[in-house]
This record gives structure tokens, C-alpha cells and sequence, in this order.
């Protein structure tokens, strides 16, 4: 993917440590890498502080970006994930339940249909951190429970059980609101 001379300047500004190049940065990837925090995350505070430490991480490691592997909104996205693993991973323990085939509830998709976004991402936020982690990178990211598992360092099991769990839990929820 080739970078766009606004891209290549932006870029070169931070490897020079160009505090102006950085806030740009900053600003122009900060909503879209915002979201992805707090899907991760309980809390904006908690959002902010795995972004903060992903815009860091990008900063000191820009000068191995390569444009011919991914978008630099690609390239950042990874960091910002990552992070939030990593984050993740200090606060929280994973359960570790190694099964060859979890059971898949079902979500009422109906129910989802008439949710907000907002209202959505607050269920999600109301699942452990290793099982809304698990769920984000299956249902957001699109990892494959293998993928998953080497990300994590837990089994494939592990990761379908997490799943599993996050969907089991996510219908649970989803009925509460409906008899409400």
C-alpha cells in the first residue's frame, strides 16, 4: 500500500520527533483508535491509558513502519490491539479451559438489531476482560481461534471456550433488556 505524501511527511515527522508531526498523528487516528480501545476496556479511563501507551509504542517504532506490509492506520491499529492485550493480560487471568468444542449459543439477532452502538458496546464491556478480549478479536478483528490463542498465549481451546462464554453471557444480557 502506497503512502500518500501527506502519509510520507506525517511519517518522517515523527522519526525526526517533530512534537507537531506526533499531535497530528494523534488527532488524526485518535477516534478511530479511541473506539477500539474501549471495546477492550471497562472504562474510558482505562481506554485512554492502553491509547496512550499504543500512540507512545508508535512513536519510539515508527521508523519501522513499511509501507509495503500494511496502511498506516493498519500499522497503528495492530500496535493499539496488541497493547490492549498486553494490558489485558497484567489485570486479568485467563481461566484456562481447554475444550475441542464449545457450544455455540445463539444471539437473538432481532435483539441486536434494535440496540444502539453505545448500548451494545456497554454489554460487552460487562464481560470478564479475557472473555470480552477473546470476543473482540474473533468478532471485531477476525482472528481465528488460533491466531487468537498465539496472540494470548492460551490453547485454541481456551479461546472457543471464551467465545462460547461471551455469547452465553451476551443472550443472558440481551433478555434481561428485553423484559425490561
Amino acid at each position: 500500500m502506497t503512502p500518500t505524501p501527506a502519509d510520507i511527511e506525517l511519517i518522517t515527522g515523527c522519526i525526526n520527533n517533530s512534537r507537531k508531526a506526533q499531535e497530528q498523528l494523534y488527532q488524526r487516528f485518535y477516534g478511530p483508535m479511541a473506539s477500539l480501545c474501549l471495546r477492550y476496556t471497562r472504562n474510558e479511563e482505562d481506554a485512554i491509558e492502553v491509547m496512550h501507551n499504543g500512540f507512545l509504542k508508535v512513536y519510539k517504532k515508527i521508523h519501522t513502519y513499511d509501507s509495503s506490509k500494511a496502511s498506516l492506520y493498519t500499522w497503528i491499529r495492530k500496535i493499539m490491539v496488541n497493547g490492549a492485550i498486553d494490558f489485558i493480560r497484567q489485570r486479568s487471568k485467563f481461566s484456562i479451559v481447554d475444550l475441542e468444542k464449545a457450544n455455540e449459543p445463539g444471539i437473538d439477532e432481532e435483539a441486536v438489531q434494535r440496540l444502539s452502538s453505545q448500548e451494545l458496546l456497554k454489554l460487552v464491556q460487562k464481560l470478564s476482560p479475557a472473555t470480552q478480549m477473546v470476543f473482540n478479536l474473533y468478532v471485531i478483528e477476525g482472528y481465528n481461534h488460533r491466531e487468537i490463542g498465539e496472540l494470548v498465549g492460551i490453547s485454541e481451546g481456551t479461546s472457543k471456550w471464551h467465545l462460547s462464554e461471551a455469547r452465553r453471557q451476551l443472550q443472558t444480557l440481551l433478555q434481561t433488556l428485553q423484559v425490561k
